[in-house]
C-alpha cells in the first residue's frame, strides 16, 4: 500500500510539472511571437542653432489600436518661476498632478479647447491639483499670475514618443510593425513628416530637419 501511493503520488507531480512546462513554454512563445512583431524608430533631429532642439517631441501619430493611459500620474512643477519640464508629451487619458514647489502663489489655466478651458485656481507652496487630459491635441498652459510662465502638454494616441536629446537624438522602441507617419512638435520651427515602415525586429532610420 506504501508503494501505491507513492506512485500514485509520483505520477500526480509528473503531470503537474509537465502541465507547468507546458503553460510556461506556451508564454515564453507568445511573449516572443509578440517580440519579434515590434521594431524601433531611431533618428537624428537637425537646426540650424542647436539651442531650437530642446524640447522637441518626436511621436507616431496613429497607430491602429487603443491605448489605456498610465495608472501613475504624470508631474509638472512650477519651480524658480518656471514649468518644469517646459513641454510635457502624454497618452490621452492621463492624469498630471500640478505642483507648486516656489514660495509664491501660482495658478494654472489653458484658453485651449483640448484641456477643456480649464483653470485650477491658485494655490501655494507644497500643494498640488490634478486635471486629467481626456482630449488629444496640444494645450498651452499660463499661469495668470505671472504672465510670463507657460508651458505645452502634448496629449497623444499612443505611448510611441520620445523627447529628443540635447544632440539631436531620439530613439522610440517597440513600435508595432506596419506603416506609419512620424511627427515631429517644436514649439518654434516645423519639419515635415516622416512615412516610414516599421519591420518586426528591425530598426528604422530617420532624419528631421527644422525650419
Amino acid at each position: 500500500m506504501f508503494m501505491d501511493n507513492t506512485g500514485t503520488t509520483i505520477k500526480k507531480l509528473t503531470v503537474l510539472f509537465t502541465a507547468l512546462f507546458v503553460i510556461t513554454f506556451s508564454a515564453a512563445l507568445h511573449v516572443f511571437a509578440e517580440e519579434k512583431s515590434v521594431g524601433s524608430i531611431q533618428g537624428i533631429v537637425r537646426a540650424k542653432k542647436v539651442k531650437y532642439i530642446k524640447d522637441s517631441i518626436v511621436y507616431v501619430e496613429n497607430v491602429p489600436n487603443t491605448y489605456e493611459p498610465p495608472k501613475e500620474h504624470a508631474v509638472m512643477d512650477q519651480k524658480n518661476m518656471a514649468f518644469i519640464p517646459h513641454v510635457l508629451p502624454l497618452v490621452k487619458g492621463t492624469t498630471v498632478d500640478f505642483l507648486n514647489s516656489d514660495m509664491v502663489q501660482h495658478n494654472i489655466y489653458s484658453p485651449d479647447a483640448v484641456a477643456d478651458n480649464m483653470n485650477l485656481g491658485t494655490w501655494l507652496k507644497d500643494e498640488t491639483r490634478p486635471f486629467t487630459f481626456n482630449k488629444s491635441g496640444i494645450a498651452t498652459l499660463r499661469c495668470n499670475v505671472h504672465v510670463d510662465m507657460f508651458a505645452y502638454v502634448l496629449v497623444l494616441q499612443n505611448p510611441y514618443f520620445a523627447r529628443v536629446n540635447n544632440d539631436g537624438s531620439f530613439s522610440i522602441p517597440n513600435v508595432p510593425e506596419g506603416k506609419c507617419r512620424v511627427k515631429l512638435w517644436n514649439e518654434r520651427l516645423k519639419a515635415a513628416d516622416r512615412e516610414v515602415e516599421v519591420k518586426a525586429g528591425a530598426l528604422v532610420a530617420i532624419e528631421f530637419e527644422l525650419k
